[in-house]
C-alpha cells in the first residue's frame, strides 16, 4: 500500500494532502525542513517578493496578489449579481480567452455541472460551431490580461461580425460582450469600441494565478455558479498558509520540490473520481508555465483516469486529486499515488498556487514570468508575413501527409517508430494537435496509446491552447522532449474581420511558428497533416496501435 494512504496528512479547511512527507524524505535532504528553517511559509504568506532571488524580485513584487485576491474578489459579487440579472436572457455563455484567462472558468463550470463554451482555439471549424450555437442568446466574455492575445482579438472580431450579420445594430451587438482585463490594457479600449461592460481584473495577479479573480469568476457566475462559495473555501484555507505545520500548500510544494531534486521532475496528474476531473488541465498550465524555464522545471502529465498509462516511472511523481473522500475511502481512485490532494475547489486553487510558488523557491526559478512564451508568437508573425512556398511532404499515405525530419524514414509507420524509439533517457513525448477540440476529439486517444507503447511520459495538448501552458516548458525547460505535431486541412475557413488573414491561415502560422521554435533547439519534431480529418484521425490511431 502506498505511503500516501497510510502516512500522516496535512489538512486545513477541508483540504487534505496525503503522502507528502515520504516524498520529502526521499530527497537527498529534507526540502520542507529547509523551507521552514528559512521562514519561507510565513514570508510567502506575507507576500515577500525576495523569495526567488534578486532577478525575480521586481516581477514578484507585482504578482503576489493571488495570496489574498479572494478577499478583494468579494467586492465583485454585487456587480456579478447585477450583471447576471441584466443578461439573464443570454443563457449561452462563451468565454474567449487563452490559458489562465479561461482554464479556471472551464474547471469550475465542468466540476459544478454548468454549461460553458470555451474558445481557446483558432480552429475555424470549432469557432464556426460556436458561432452557430444560439447566437441570439450568446454572451461572449472576452478575457485577457495583456489584451494583446491574437486568439482573443480574432474571437471578438468574428463574433461582432456575426452579431451584425444577424441584424443587430452595433449598440445591440455590444450588449452581447463582457470584457475582463487589466485596467488600461488594449482590450479595455476594445470594450469601449464595442460598448461592452468591463469588469476589471486584479492587476497584482498573473493570468495563471487568476482563478479566484474576475477571470475565473465572471464566466462562472454568468453560467450560474455560486462563486461566493469558491471565495469562502479559499478564505477558510488562507490562514494555514503562513504555518509551518498543518499547511497543505507547504506540504504539496515541498513534495514537488523534493521530487524534482531527487530526479522525479515529471508530475502525473490523476483524477481520483471524486469530482474535479477537469482540474488537471488547470494545474498543467500553472505548473508548466511557472516552473519550465532556465533548463529546469516540472512537467505535468494529465492522465485521463487512474488506470491510464503514463503515471509511473523512476522520474515520475504521481499526484491524484479530487473533491472529497468518504470516511475510510482510498485516495487515488484505485491507483496508489505518491501524493493525494483532496478538498473543495476554491481551496484547491489556492493550495496549488501556493505549492507552485514554493516549488519555484526550491528549483530556483521565477514562477511569475514566462520568458520563452513569446518566441512562438514572434515566429507566427514571420510566417504570416512570408510568401515562402510550402515544403512538400516526405510521403502521403491515405489521409495523412508525413513531414518527417531530414534523414529519417519517410513512411508513416517508420517515422512514428523513429520518433517513439528516439525519446531521450529521462525524456518525454508531446503530442501537439492543431485540430478541432470537439470535432476531432478522438485524436486525444493517441496519448494513452503512445504512453503504453513507450513506457515514457506522454503529454497531449490542443494547439494553440498548449502554447499558453506547456509551450513555455517545451522551450524553456529541460531540452529532452520529442514532439508529434498534428495539423489538418481546413474545410470551411473563416476570415478575421479587419485582418489580412483567416483563422485557417492563423492556425497554420501558429503550428509552423512553434515547429520552428522547437526545431531551433535541435529537438525532434514529426509533423503529420490530415488531409481528411475524420479519416486521418482513424488512420493515425490505427497506425499507433500497430507500432
Amino acid at each position: 500500500m502506498s505511503d500516501a494512504l497510510t502516512g500522516p496528512a496535512d489538512a486545513s479547511a477541508g483540504l487534505v494532502v496525503h503522502g507528502a512527507d515520504p516524498v520529502d524524505r526521499s530527497a537527498p535532504a529534507s526540502v520542507r525542513q529547509a523551507l521552514v528553517a528559512g521562514g519561507v511559509p510565513a514570508r510567502l504568506a506575507a507576500q515577500d517578493p525576495t523569495l526567488w532571488g534578486p532577478a525575480a524580485e521586481a516581477t514578484a513584487r507585482t504578482r503576489l496578489g493571488w495570496l489574498d485576491t479572494h478577499r478583494r474578489s468579494v467586492e465583485l459579487l454585487p456587480q456579478l449579481a447585477e450583471l447576471t440579472a441584466e443578461l439573464g436572457d443570454l443563457d449561452h455563455v462563451v468565454v474567449a480567452g487563452m490559458g489562465g484567462s479561461s482554464l479556471a472558468a472551464e474547471v469550475v463550470t465542468r466540476a459544478l455541472g454548468r454549461p460553458l463554451t470555451v474558445l481557446d482555439t483558432t480552429d475555424a471549424g470549432q469557432v464556426r460551431r460556436a458561432l452557430t450555437d444560439r447566437l441570439d442568446r450568446t454572451v461572449v466574455v472576452l478575457a485577457g490580461k495583456s489584451g494583446r492575445t491574437v486568439e482573443t482579438d480574432s474571437h471578438w472580431r468574428v463574433y461582432r461580425q456575426a452579431f451584425l450579420d444577424s441584424g443587430l445594430t452595433a449598440a445591440e451587438a455590444g450588449r452581447h460582450f463582457v470584457v475582463v482585463t487589466d485596467p488600461g490594457s488594449p482590450l479595455e479600449a476594445v470594450a469601449a469600441e464595442l460598448g461592452a461592460v468591463t469588469v476589471p481584473a486584479d492587476p497584482r495577479v498573473g493570468g495563471r494565478y487568476a482563478a479566484l479573480t474576475a477571470f475565473g469568476l465572471v464566466p462562472a457566475a454568468l453560467a450560474g455558479v455560486a462563486v461566493d462559495e469558491l471565495l469562502e473555501q479559499a478564505g477558510a484555507l488562507a490562514g494555514a498558509l503562513g504555518r509551518d505545520a498543518d499547511n497543505p500548500g507547504l506540504a504539496l510544494g515541498a513534495a514537488l520540490g523534493a521530487a524534482a531534486t531527487a530526479g522525479r521532475d515529471k508530475v502525473a496528474l490523476v483524477p481520483d473520481g471524486t469530482g474535479l476531473d477537469g482540474l488537471g488541465d488547470w494545474i498543467e498550465q500553472l505548473l508548466a508555465e511557472s516552473t519550465g524555464k532556465a533548463g529546469l522545471g516540472l512537467l505535468p502529465v494529465v492522465l485521463e483516469s487512474p488506470t491510464a498509462p503514463g503515471g509511473a516511472g523512476p522520474d515520475v511523481l504521481t499526484v491524484s486529486y479530487g473533491g472529497s473522500l468518504t470516511p475510510g475511502a482510498v485516495p487515488g481512485g484505485g491507483r496508489a499515488p505518491d501524493v493525494a490532494v483532496n478538498g473543495p475547489l476554491g481551496a484547491q486553487f489556492l493550495t496549488w498556487e501556493y505549492a507552485t510558488a514554493i516549488a519555484g523557491v526550491t528549483l530556483g526559478v521565477n514562477p511569475f514570468d514566462q520568458p520563452d512564451a513569446a518566441e512562438s508568437a514572434e515566429q507566427v508573425e514571420r510566417f504570416l508575413a512570408s510568401a515562402a512556398p510550402a515544403r512538400p511532404p516526405s510521403s502521403t499515405e491515405g489521409a495523412i501527409e508525413v513531414y518527417a525530419p531530414a534523414g529519417g524514414p519517410a513512411d508513416l509507420a517508420g517515422a512514428l517508430r523513429q520518433l517513439v524509439d528516439g525519446i531521450d533517457a529521462g525524456g518525454y513525448l508531446a503530442v501537439l494537435a492543431y485540430l478541432d477540440r470537439i470535432g476531432d476529439a478522438d485524436v486525444a486517444g493517441l496519448r494513452p496509446l503512445l504512453a503504453g507503447l513507450t513506457a515514457r511520459p506522454v503529454t497531449f495538448g490542443w494547439g494553440p491552447r498548449y502554447l499558453h501552458a506547456t509551450g513555455q516548458y517545451h522551450k524553456g525547460g529541460p531540452q529532452v522532449g520529442s514532439f508529434l505535431q498534428l495539423t489538418g486541412t481546413v474545410g470551411d475557413d473563416l476570415p478575421v474581420p479587419g485582418k489580412p488573414y483567416s483563422l485557417g491561415r492563423l492556425q497554420e502560422a501558429q503550428a509552423a511558428g512553434d515547429r520552428r521554435a522547437l526545431a531551433r533547439r535541435g529537438r525532434p519534431v514529426l509533423r503529420l497533416h490530415l488531409t481528411d480529418r475524420s479519416a486521418g484521425v482513424a488512420q493515425l490511431l490505427d497506425a499507433a496501435r500497430q507500432l
